[in-house]
């Protein structure tokens, strides 16, 4: 008896001792960063989905904010290069198609629209 009654104290020691560290001592820092830091592999992710959204909603100039957070490049750029990385790396038709349609899209508006974030 007296041996399991060690055992869960340790046990509740131990798993005290865990919640004092990280919760007081060295807690989680959370830091906010920007998606224009993501690799190039993640920001195609997020331009598919972009492309996903406007194929739905067919709101241009929404897709141009969205693809707006990827930097200080033209959302024109940020497709191509998306495009250009998923050809790459063997995504599948239907998606490079999705993105094909947005850049198209982005490639017919006048400068002045879809030029800048």
């Amino acid at each position: 008896m007296a041996r399991w009654f060690r055992f869960f104290i340790a046990i509740i020691f131990g798993l005290g001792l865990g919640l004092v560290y990280g919760w007081i001592i060295n807690p989680v820092l959370s830091v906010d960063i920007s998606p224009d830091t993501l690799r190039i592999d993640y920001k195609t992710d997020y331009v598919l989905m972009v492309a996903e959204a406007f194929q739905e909603e067919q709101d241009l100039p929404m897709a141009i904010r969205r693809l707006a957070v990827l930097g200080n490049i033209a959302p024109v750029q940020s497709v191509d290069q998306a495009i250009e990385f998923a050809q790459k790396s063997g995504y599948i038709e239907p998606d490079i198609g999705r993105m094909q349609t947005l850049l198209s899209a982005l490639q017919n508006l006048p400068s002045q629209q879809g030029g800048g974030p």
